[in-house]
């Protein structure tokens, strides 16, 4: 099968619930230059292959392709053409079709988003607005080049519609502009080139009809004509959101970044994962872990340290077919690990008021002295809370429920980089591992607490941002903070 999918146009949040669930499916994704790299990550099992392209670069000629499609499906596989926007409009996919069923080979077209409409919304600039435009029409600025003479009707597209939209038409602005007003469009209609929309690099540049040929505009852009451009300065959202236009590296996890990019997304930022570790089981294959869970009930306290360590304890105590009604008394070292508990069904019993070891054992000082406490946190960790525990008079038993390790260096242009975050000591010291202490310093950088920064400091790194609350959530806050907005 080969599907035909539209990718949208450039957010990633703009893809359709139908080409996600293919994506994650497909063998192979053919694609064209995607305005999002990010949809790529949806199907990091198949094999992907680029057919892009951009003004003066074809990767391969649109005969090509075509056969290309062919000779993957016919290997009995699941193909998705992956195009920007949608594939019928200006995407060639009808093309695309026809040789497929000349060739007897099945498809699905799935539509996507098309920036046409999408764009101009996420410049403030509605299509259509009741009294102002009742009509709007998609035109390319980008003709078939062999053609001998242009086959749209310029005599009656100029005046026919309130709204005119160009596609990939900004290398031929002069041409369009001279052809509306020559057919009776006035110069000074409201005119918007809007490059990159959709994405947190998007500019929008306001003029008219007549001076659009004058703008200092590069491509990939849509020029939109028409009364309802006047409405972007009272509907104009997109830039207005307090991160627009920031680049901010995250360099959780891959398995755990997703609520951090979230975040920094809804607020407008453009974000970069650039995971420096990878969670891991521990190097004893969970030995440790394993005998204290067999004796749990000799344990008057289990500790946590962090929401990894609940998840792997808790996978482990259901291997042995327990639950949570094995546990004596809990505690958390702060609210994302009492929620994680509270997930199984646990309601921590200590939680302290400050997300670190510190305060954890202080915390704890008056209710373990001669308890036997198991503390399950990650097989590299600063000794402060055992030692504080010990000194209370408590017996302390630590298994390693899990290890972080050095993530592959990826590749990125940290010149476009705004900020880095780090939610960890070992994110940050493995990012300077990988790319080097110098990069570190060039970089403003974001900590999500006292010792996260502390480890930022010992490489000669002030970190620019520390959040106040020890969280993500508390980390997105004193970013917005940082920022002024």
């Amino acid at each position: 099968m080969v599907y035909l999918v539209g990718a949208g146009p450039g957010d990633v949040g703009l893809l359709t619930l139908k080409a996600c669930e293919l994506l994650q499916a497909a063998d192979v994704v053919i694609y064209d230059r995607l305005a999002d790299d990010a949809i790529l990550n949806l199907c990091s099992a198949a094999k992907k292959i680029y057919v892009g392209k951009s003004a003066g670069k074809h990767t391969l000629k649109q005969s090509e392709i075509n056969q290309l499609l062919v000779e993957e499906a016919r290997q009995n596989k699941i193909v998705v053409r992956l195009k920007g926007g949608d594939p019928f409009v200006f995407g060639r996919g009808g093309e695309e079709a026809l040789f497929l069923r000349e060739n007897n080979l099945p498809f699905e077209i799935v539509p996507g988003v098309t920036s046409a409409v999408a764009v101009p919304a996420y410049a403030g600039i509605p299509v259509t607005h009741r009294g102002i435009a009742t009509s709007f029409a998609v035109v390319t600025g980008h003709e078939d080049p062999t053609k001998s003479e242009s086959s749209i009707n310029w005599q009656k597209i100029s005046t026919a519609v309130d709204t005119l939209i160009f596609l990939m038409g900004v290398a031929n602005l002069p041409q369009i502009v001279s052809k509306l007003i020559e057919h009776g469009r006035n110069p000074n209609t409201p005119a918007a080139l809007i490059r990159w929309g959709t994405k947190s690099a998007q500019e929008v540049l306001i003029t008219t009809l007549a001076e659009a040929p004058h703008a200092k505009i590069l491509p990939p852009a849509i020029f939109v004509v028409g009364e309802v451009v006047n409405l972007r300065e009272q509907l104009k959202w997109f830039e207005s959101r307090p991160l627009f236009g920031k680049k901010i590296l995250v360099t959780r996890a891959r398995t755990q970044a997703s609520k951090l990019s979230r975040a920094l997304k809804n607020f407008g930022a453009e974000v970069v994962e650039c995971p420096t570790i990878k969670i891991v089981e521990p190097s004893d294959n969970f030995r440790q872990l394993d005998a204290a869970i067999k004796n749990l009930h000799d344990f008057d306290w289990v500790i946590f340290t962090s929401a990894n360590g609940v998840e792997k304890f808790f996978g482990r105590l259901k291997l042995h077919k327990l639950d949570a009604r094995a546990l004596n008394k809990v505690a958390a070292i702060g609210a994302v690990t009492a929620e994680k508990l509270s997930s199984f069904g646990i309601i921590a019993d200590v939680v302290p008021k400050d997300f670190v070891a510190e305060s954890l054992a202080a915390a704890l000082k008056n209710f373990v002295g001669g308890k036997k406490i198991l503390l399950a946190r990650a097989e590299e960790a600063r000794d402060v809370l055992p030692e504080a525990l010990k000194n209370f008079g408590a017996e302390v038993t630590i298994a390693p429920a899990y290890q972080t390790l050095p993530e592959v260096p990826a590749q990125i242009d940290f010149d476009s980089v705004d900020l880095v975050t780090f939610t960890s000591s070992s994110t940050v010291k493995n990012f300077v591992a990988a790319h080097g202490v110098e990069v570190l310093k060039k970089i403003s950088s974001a900590a999500i607490g006292p010792i996260t920064a502390q480890t930022l400091e010992g490489f000669g790194v002030s970190p620019a941002v520390v959040a106040e609350k020890f969280t993500i959530d508390g980390l997105v806050e004193a970013i917005k903070n940082f920022y002024g907005r």
